[in-house]
Formats: C-alpha cells, structure tokens, sequence
C-alpha cells in the first residue's frame, strides 16, 4: 500500500522519504565542481565500493544533517531543536561529500546512493536521534 504522507498539525512530516532526496541534489549541487567532475553511471548500474567506517559515519552525518534542514526549512518542531543547519549543516555536507568522494573514489551517482541509502535507514528505523548527537561533535572539531 503507497504511503500518501503529509505534514501533520505538530509539523511532523509524514511523506514518503523520496521526497527527501531532492534536499540531497541540491547540497551535492553546492559542492565542489571539481569533486563533481567524475563521469556517473545510470541510476540502476551504481556499482558501490566497499568504503571505511569513516566514511559511512560522515555520509550517515551528511544525511541526518540534511534530514534535519529539511525539517527545519518546513517547520517541525523536533527539528527545530537542533542547532540551524541551513548553514553549518551544508557546510559539514560539502566538505564530508568531497572527502568521501576523493578518498574513497565515489562518483557523484555512488554518493548520491549512499547518502539515500543512509538517509533512508535513519528514517526506517527511527534512528536520527540516536545518531545526532555524536554528528553535533564532528561541527565542532
């Protein structure tokens, strides 16, 4: 059965999680040009490389920060009990996405997958508050 979604009266957002994913196109269109110059592959032939711990703990913080902007940008209030991530958090994004994508030899489309797929379980399992606060130390280092 499709889940129709919608922003409910506390400003929890109900919709399906691929409407998060335009959120993640436009903070990986603020990222480094050169970062982004690699040719991608069509959508069903990603083929995705093992990559560290480090990596899948800056692609989860990516995520959460832009779950948490996305929040913040259409009002709901547990959102808004994170530090504005507007800023801070495209920041962390574009420079954790460049990272993960030089180090590990990501292309934008494998990104692209890997943070839909982070975001994607942080969202199924319910998990975004657990992961928040050990993502709030990496802004301040």
């Amino acid at each position: 059965m499709p889940c129709e979604g919608k922003v409910q009266e506390d400003g929890l957002d109900t919709r399906p999680m691929t409407r998060i994913i335009p959120v993640f196109a436009a903070l990986l269109a603020a990222a480094p040009p050169a970062a982004l110059a690699q040719d991608a592959a069509p959508r069903e032939q990603v083929a995705m490389p093992q990559i560290s711990l480090e990596h899948r703990a800056l692609l989860r913080c990516s995520a959460a920060f832009a779950l948490i902007a996305h929040g913040q940008a259409n009002g709901n209030e547990a959102a808004q009990a994170y530090p504005d991530m507007a800023e801070r958090g495209r920041e962390f994004f574009v420079r954790a996405s460049a990272k993960v994508m030089d180090e590990a030899g990501l292309d934008r489309v494998q990104l692209e997958h890997a943070m839909s797929a982070e975001a994607q379980e942080l969202w199924d399992t319910g998990t975004l508050d657990q992961v928040v606060p050990s993502c709030l130390a990496l802004l301040q280092g």
